[in-house]
């Protein structure tokens, strides 16, 4: 087992002999106390799956351990027992419990998180939205007002209970629970079937919706070309669902129902100008991942170019822009399971995957995320960049088996055309490029990539094979010159201007990248083919005399 953000090993080293560093466990119990709550099993070493065959735990150790880690912490839940493992070796399952209601420190006055599968300070910035987001992880569950299940909306209770049962995302086990059974499983009633707040959400009245604190309010409104409101609609009186509101938004607004048109060959081609696949996840993250604790509508913005897409209060602890791709914490764990299981959006860390494709797949750029302080702003784009790319596409996807992943990077280097192993690695998110390998080792081993440099030069671009087979028909750019190519062309470019900056070179070469020219420069000058003249911005650059 993996060590995450809910599981972590250690040493039996930790909490016994001259070795032992309570103070330290104290710091990991905090960390998942103010995550999602955990696991730590001690006995077991980091590159181990089991304890020692021949490993004894003294029967007072787990007490111990609860006591002292009581002492070291404040708001931090704890329960410890021995575990005989399959090889007959024992550890100590030591269960941290999530502290819902308050922030879990040490003694000392220290806070820490549980991010991926390391414990990390907090800085004040993130304890104040800590300190935020914990009611908010409740809000689901809480029992606000009393009211009984059968005063719920009776109509939306059976379409709920229908829609379930249909379900081929819900296993027969819970399938087999009766309605009251089925509704305590996705937490929308509590043990005295008086109805959650999820539960108003779902399946209570209008009535009941609208006294909760707080049920969305959307507002949509369409600008023209200079900014100005020419429509407006506001879903503002609780009569709907999640699942009602997310339809009727979606059949109301035509306008992102509207499609570019592009040639192919002696035909037209219409491509929808938002892909109804990516409006519906971008509602969905709207409806599902904002704190309900905090006050504000959601926004949906319609520009003549793009679509701006507005949620109330910030990303959830440990999630920020420039990780959303590869980062996946649950706010609202319950409303999303149950948006999951009735098909109204992608697994839980796959809905911005799914994005990035269905963007790339037709030459858009990205979703581009902006988080300030008390929203979230996702902006889709319209134009799309290149139609040739769809052309491109359509051929791969037609004669080649590739994953997600595989489809998202080919997406981004055809956008690109030439992009560096850390541009591309940015942009992915990833936090180092061993991963990157899932994502283009296959495009490299299928022949629809090719690589140029190494190390931090390591360049991907899309093999000419690849294009001529397309028949990709983009307008030739120096781009994705060869190096030796580019040497001669600057040699020329000397040759007719002496004396000339390397800014002077990239105005006479536009279409080549900058700096690919400033790196072939500086290695000509290294191998004495140029000769510097003056200093910093003045540098110009000259031939050097043939002997």
């Amino acid at each position: 087992m993996e060590e995450s953000t809910t599981y972590d090993k250690k040493s039996l080293k930790t909490v016994q002999g001259k070795t032992s560093d309570f103070s330290e466990l104290a710091k990991d119990c905090v960390a998942f106390a103010n995550a999602k709550g955990g696991s730590l099993h001690i006995g077991i070493e980091d590159d181990n799956e089991f304890p020692p065959e021949n490993q004894i735990i003294d029967p007072l150790l787990p007490e111990k351990i609860v006591k002292r880690i009581n002492e070291l912490t404040i708001n931090v839940g704890l329960f410890a027992q021995i575990i005989t493992a399959e090889n007959g070796g024992q550890y100590i399952d030591l269960k941290i419990f999530p502290a819902n209601m308050a922030i879990a420190g040490t003694t000392k006055g220290q806070f820490y998180y549980r991010d991926s599968d390391k414990t990390r300070p907090l800085m004040p910035d993130e304890l104040s939205r800590l300190m935020t987001d914990k009611p908010a992880y409740n809000w689901e569950t809480t029992v606000s007002a009393k009211i009984n299940l059968e005063k719920a909306d009776n109509t939306k209770l059976k379409n709920f209970v229908k829609q379930i049962r249909n379900s081929d995302r819900v296993s027969a086990f819970v399938k087999d629970k009766n309605d009251e059974e089925l509704l305590a499983y996705y937490q929308m009633i509590d043990d005295n079937r008086l109805l959650t707040n999820l539960g108003i959400l779902w399946i209570g009245t209008q009535e009941q919706r609208a006294r909760l604190l707080y049920s969305p309010i959307i507002q949509y409104i369409k600008y023209d070309t200079d900014d100005n409101k020419v429509l407006k609609y506001t879903w503002d009186d609780y009569q709907l669902n999640p699942q009602e509101l997310m339809e009727d938004i979606w059949q109301k607004i035509p306008d992102w129902k509207e499609s570019n048109e592009i040639s192919d060959g002696l035909w037209r081609k219409n491509i929808p100008a938002y892909n109804e696949k990516v409006v519906r996840e971008l509602l969905c993250n709207a409806i599902v991942h904002r704190p309900y604790t905090t006050r504000g509508d959601i926004f949906i913005k319609l520009y003549p170019d793009r679509m701006e897409i507005t949620n109330p209060g910030p990303l959830p602890m440990g999630v920020t822009s420039q990780n959303i791709l590869q980062k996946t914490v649950k706010r609202n764990i319950h409303l999303a399971k149950v948006f999951y299981d009735l098909h109204l959006m992608e697994a839980e860390g796959s809905g911005y995957d799914l994005m990035y494709e269905l963007q790339l797949s037709v030459g858009k750029q990205v979703p581009l995320v902006k988080e300030g302080d008390d929203y979230v702003e996702i902006t889709v784009f319209r134009k799309i960049i290149d139609t040739e790319i769809l052309k491109l596409i359509e051929y791969v996807n037609q004669n080649y088996s590739l994953t997600q992943k595989n489809r998202i990077v080919l997406g981004i280097i055809a956008v690109k055309q030439k992009i560096l192993s850390t541009e591309l690695t940015s942009i992915l998110q990833l936090q180092d490029g061993e991963r990157m390998r899932s994502y283009v080792d296959n495009l490299i081993n299928q022949g629809l990539v090719i690589t140029r440099g190494q190390k931090k030069g390591n360049t991907f671009l899309l093999n000419p094979k690849l294009l001529d087979n397309a028949k990709f028909n983009r307008t030739t750019t120096l781009k994705t010159i060869e190096p030796h190519r580019l040497s001669t062309l600057i040699e020329e470019d000397l040759r007719i201007h002496p004396l000339s900056k390397i800014s002077d070179i990239a105005d006479r070469l536009p279409d080549a990248d900058l700096k690919d020219i400033r790196k072939m420069v500086y290695n000509m000058v290294s191998n004495g083919m140029l000769i510097p003249n003056g200093a910093n911005k003045n540098k110009t650059y000259e031939l050097a005399k043939k002997k």
